[in-house]
């Protein structure tokens, strides 16, 4: 019976909407310029690092590498003696066509890298060695056995492999119209041998995949083409619009190859939509994108896997079916939700350990996913490879073409050095998926492993990783030991430590110091990064007029950046443009939909216009997108709620008390904390105190204090010790409050004057002498209180001034009790207050 279910996943490695979209206006991609048309489209967002066999295996699993294996290029065979490139081997994570075949369904896969062996699945699969045909030029390589499966389909795909030999002019003129101009005799700018190599090896695989398209029953089929990416690789430089490094004689010869490959891509893709009907639902997809502007590097660093840094963080994602919404752009695709979404296709669950999400917006008719803690768990045949014991293989061709793309680097003389630095380079890869999931300390540790190997070449990359790591762990001491170490290693490659730099004085609070080091390295190399990295210090400051002004001009370059849209629009919600704040929001969602930041502040952006349903929808987005507990859009989420269920309710739900809310007493030292804290611990409201600090002369009643306080900084593990109850916490610590909890603040003001003539008093000073620079500081605090509060949903505060307490204590302390939301001993509360204390007091 014909499968009415059938899906066919086309994988277009590096293609990329800027080289996409000026050619379907010219009408020169009709294919891809129909499933448009007839289906939907958006970015597909990648992860760190680029590189494409981890990308792809991603794509076939739904997770990231550090749970499915596959780290790098290069692999280490398992006698530990020698390397070869990456193969199915490495993956040790279930993939869509494992989980296929368990659940007796048939697929059929060619080309994916990488998947050699060929794993022994219901249908067939034709590996990415299957097009490594050899030099000879007088015959074509044997096919290894491992590369298909099953054998009996060997014969007649065998028949189906092109020798670069084949292509002829009719071939590469389309390409390259002006080929006759090419010097053959220069090696090095020769560019017909590679490209018929690439032409040659895309022609086999697409050979195959219409083969088993028509010749074999499936329900899932996934093809791969790298056709795109070698090209990009070797012919983007020469792309328009022309740099000025590259030679006009060669530009005239090249600059057509780049959407010459596009469009031989489409042809490709016109062949296999005439091969399916209406009932198969296409994906076309790229794992990453690439640069086509500025960007462009002429001379790769010496870095591993240099061409990785022509990769953009955006590739393309379109999607045709019966159930697919037509001609609509979606938002937020990544490359691991397509896994999910083949198996919510098939009406299968989704393994609750897949890092991916089904992407429901592409669908006319929505059915929620089926869920399964993990498919690694469940028992039964998942056609996966044996473990490989004594066997041992090589592939010095697809070695060479890496080498000769630059991915990998010659193998050293000696094979054990080769080894011993390729498994550096995979440790070194999975610190990086760590940092790129934002485990901070998994990536640390593994740093820390490889800073200390003292044979290791990369030492340098390791202390720049290693440098950010610590940045964004906060660990400044050793963000600077770790700087002065890296400056003294000698290395040829020359990292921008500018922004390590600048971050290090930031932390310090030297603002003016990091702002000359990115003013500097602007003069140097005008880039987006370094105007990001300005605004954002000029935000830090709430300079908003000149932050606006960078984030502006980045985009102006850049305005694809999500990050940047984000920025603006946090600039624009500070300033108090709502309708702005909302829409750079929402341009930075449109191109990265799982940005759990940009969702909160587009919520905030819209409570503040008074479109409180589609704020509490945002902060709700943001608070089930973010992989950690958002509380703060979690408890924005609330707060909405109870505005919208009750009119009577003032800034955020002010005057109701809540279950294990915590109390804090705050305000300047001096202010009146400790005579608060004793009147509610007297009136009921059981204080957290340790007593280590006893009564003195200056706080004769006591401090009522709490030592873990005054290292809030560190650590606030202890704030869950102070629900229900009431703390102390001055006013400059507040912004170290716990977000998971709700926070009554009862801020105590007093003339300042008299606040500094205290403390000086305390402090043995002269009494007499105001020190202006304290003076000024305290007042720009106080101004930053209630912008504080503002940007803290889980935080109320009431004023109460001190002079009020002692004159009008009736009054302070009602308005304190309908605050807290709870009735208190008024008269106990009213016992406390001793005006004699008021000692330091100035006549207004």
């Amino acid at each position: 019976m014909k499968n009415k279910n059938k899906l066919l996943l086309i994988g277009w490695d590096a293609a990329d909407w800027k080289i996409i979209g000026p050619l379907i206006a010219k009408g020169l991609l009709p294919n891809l310029q129909k499933m448009i048309k007839n289906g939907v489209y958006g970015n597909m967002s990648t992860m760190n690092p680029p590189y494409s066999p981890m990308l792809w295996s991603s794509v076939a699993t739904g997770k990231t590498p550090d749970k499915h294996g596959v780290m790098g290029f290069l692999e280490v065979v398992p006698d530990n003696q020698n390397l070869r490139p990456v193969t199915a081997h490495s993956r040790k994570a279930k993939a869509i066509w494992n989980i296929l075949h368990n659940q007796k369904l048939k697929s059929n896969l060619v080309g994916w890298w990488p998947s050699f062996p060929a794993e022994p699945i219901h249908g067939a699969v034709v590996t990415d060695k299957f097009p490594k045909v050899g030099k000879d030029i007088n015959k074509i390589k044997t096919l290894d056995k491992r590369a298909i499966h099953p054998q009996s389909l060997a014969e007649d795909l065998k028949a189906l492999r092109m020798h670069p030999s084949e292509i002829t002019k009719e071939h590469i003129l389309p390409f390259i119209p002006n080929a006759k101009k090419i010097d053959q005799k220069d090696d090095k700018k020769n560019g017909l041998i590679p490209f018929a190599q690439i032409m040659a090896e895309t022609v086999s695989i697409h050979n195959a995949a219409t083969y088993l398209i028509d010749n074999t029953e499936w329900d899932f089929m996934g093809v791969y083409y790298d056709f795109i990416d070698h090209m990009s690789h070797g012919f983007m430089k020469f792309h328009p619009p022309k740099l000025a490094r590259i030679e006009e004689k060669e530009y005239d010869i090249y600059k057509d190859v780049i959407n010459g490959a596009y469009r031989f891509q489409d042809m490709m893709l016109g062949r296999l939509l005439e091969m399916v009907d209406k009932e198969t639902t296409v994906i076309v997809m790229s794992d990453h994108g690439f640069e086509s502007g500025y960007k462009r590097i002429l001379e790769m660093p010496k870095v591993n896997a240099a061409p990785a840094l022509d990769h953009r963080q955006f590739g393309i994602f379109v999607a045709m079916g019966p159930n697919l919404k037509k001609n609509e752009k979606i938002f937020g695709v990544s490359l691991i939700d397509i896994a999910p979404t083949i198996l919510n296709h098939f009406n299968l669950p989704v393994g609750k350990d897949m890092d991916g999400k089904v992407i429901l917006d592409m669908y006319n008719k929505v059915s929620s996913p089926a869920y399964i803690d993990s498919w690694e768990n469940i028992e039964g045949d998942f056609a996966e490879l044996k473990d490989e014991k004594d066997l041992v293989f090589s592939d010095e061709e697809t070695m060479k073409q890496l080498i000769d793309l630059g991915y990998i680097e010659k193998p050293d003389d000696k094979i054990e050095v080769s080894v011993y630095n390729t498994k550096l380079d995979l440790k070194h890869n999975l610190a990086k998926v760590y940092s790129g999931k934002r485990d901070f300390h998994s990536a640390q540790k593994i740093l820390l492993e490889l800073i200390g190997e003292k044979e290791a070449i990369n030492i340098a990359h390791y202390y720049i990783d290693l440098l950010n790591v610590s940045l964004s762990l906060k660990d400044l001491k050793n963000a600077e030991i770790y700087l002065k170490e890296y400056k003294k290693i000698k290395t040829e490659v020359k990292f921008n430590i500018h922004f390590i730099e600048a971050d290090i004085l930031v932390a310090k609070g030297d603002f003016s110091g990091a702002e000359k080091v990115l003013k500097t390295a602007l003069k140097k190399v005008s880039n987006t990064e370094t105007l990001y990295r300005l605004g954002e210090l000029y935000k830090i400051q709430k300079n908003f007029k000149n932050a606006k002004e960078c984030f502006e001009n980045a985009l102006k370059i850049e305005p694809d950046k999500p990050k940047f849209n984000k920025a603006l629009a946090e600039v624009y919600l500070e300033t108090g443009e709502y309708e702005e704040a909302a829409e750079y929001a929402l341009t930075s969602i449109e191109l990265v939909k799982y940005f759990p930041e940009a969702h909160y502040i587009l919520a905030k952006a819209l409570e503040k216009l008074g479109d409180l349903e589609n704020a509490k929808l945002a902060y709700d987005t943001a608070a089930r997108l973010s992989p950690k507990k958002y509380y703060r859009a979690e408890k924005a989420k609330e707060n909405i709620e109870e505005k919208l269920n009750s009119a009577t309710l003032k800034d955020k739900s002010e005057y109701k008390f809540r279950e294990n809310q915590i109390v804090v007493v705050s305000g300047l030292p001096r202010s009146g904390t400790s005579l608060m804290m004793q009147m509610l611990a007297k009136g009921g409201i059981e204080p957290l105190i340790d007593d280590k600090r006893e009564a003195d002369v200056s706080n004769p009643k006591g401090y009522f204090e709490y030592e873990p306080v005054m290292s809030i900084h560190k650590d606030n593990s202890w704030l869950d010790k102070g629900q229900n109850k009431v703390v102390k916490i001055v006013g400059p610590l507040l912004k170290y409050l716990d977000p998971k909890f709700r926070y009554k603040i009862i801020f105590m003001t007093r003339d300042l004057n008299e606040i500094i003539k205290s403390q000086r008093i305390m402090n043995g000073k002269d009494p007499d002498v105001l020190p202006v620079k304290l003076y000024n500081s305290y007042i720009k605090f106080l101004e930053n209180v209630e912008t504080w509060k503002e940007k803290e949903p889980g935080v109320e505060i009431v004023y109460i001034d001190y002079k009020s307490v002692l004159e009008n204590p009736s009054e302070s302390i009602e308005k304190t009790q309908k605050f807290i939301g709870k009735n208190l001993d008024s008269n106990k509360m009213e016992s406390c207050i001793d005006r004699s204390l008021h000692r330091n007091k100035i006549e207004s």
